[in-house]
């Protein structure tokens, strides 16, 4: 089976009690590069980072079989639900806008991060590609570097969050702990997939403070 590639794999802070704080593992599923993940918690007023990194499947394990790679991201999720306990899953939805054949890979992907988190009943949630980048980084067309930088701000950390795939899934992780925040600042119910919500969000926000205004999703997490 394979792991996580060496070269990708980010320090780990001590595990925490949980108490007050709500544990999100975010998930950036790949077609064929590596799939991202990362796990964050909020207390509502500030995130803190747990673990992050990235899986990589080498092409010989692809070729074994034809869901050689899916089992792996598979035990991967799994392994991660079990260790860390999060509260919630968040997945960033499939881009539209991918050719069908890109498309068809990531859907599979994502379908076996859906099966896990039934099967350790644990809730997903689904965000889109431009709504992480809304919620994040105040701009649904921030590039790679862009949402880095934003992610190891909001998060106080030392490094720069490698590779890509990793950052991109405590992205998600940020996204839903600022919706979730949001829906329980204005009353709102839980949203699973968002393609609507940001919007709803982002006229609430305006009756707040000056803060709030200049982040319409809310922001439980602040840069130090």
């Amino acid at each position: 089976m394979a792991v996580s590639d060496p070269r990708e794999i980010s320090v780990k802070s001590p595990k925490s009690s949980k108490n007050g704080y709500i544990r999100v593992l975010g998930i950036d599923p790949a077609a064929a590069g590596p799939t991202g993940y990362g796990v964050v918690e909020s207390d509502g007023r500030k995130c803190r980072l747990v673990h992050y990194g990235a899986l990589t499947i080498p092409e010989k394990r692809r070729k074994e079989s034809a869901g050689a790679a899916l089992l792996d991201v598979h035990a991967l999720l799994a392994q991660l639900i079990e260790e860390f306990e999060p509260d919630a899953l968040a997945v960033e939805a499939v881009f539209s806008a991918l050719n069908v054949r890109t498309a068809l890979r990531l859907a599979e992907v994502r379908g076996v991060v859906l099966l896990v988190a039934a099967q350790h009943d644990v809730e997903i949630f689904s965000y889109s590609p431009r709504e992480v980048k809304a919620s994040v980084a105040g701009y649904g067309h921030a590039d790679k570097l862009q949402m880095q930088m934003m992610v190891r701000a909001l998060l106080a950390m030392a490094e720069t969050p490698e590779p890509t795939h990793a950052a991109d899934a405590l992205a998600v992780a940020l996204c839903h702990l600022q919706v979730q925040q949001m829906n329980s600042k204005f009353g709102l119910p839980k949203i699973k997939n968002v393609s609507h919500s940001l919007r709803t969000l982002g006229r609430a926000a305006k009756t707040t403070s000056d803060s709030s205004r200049r982040h319409p999703t809310g922001a439980p997490c602040r840069a130090s």
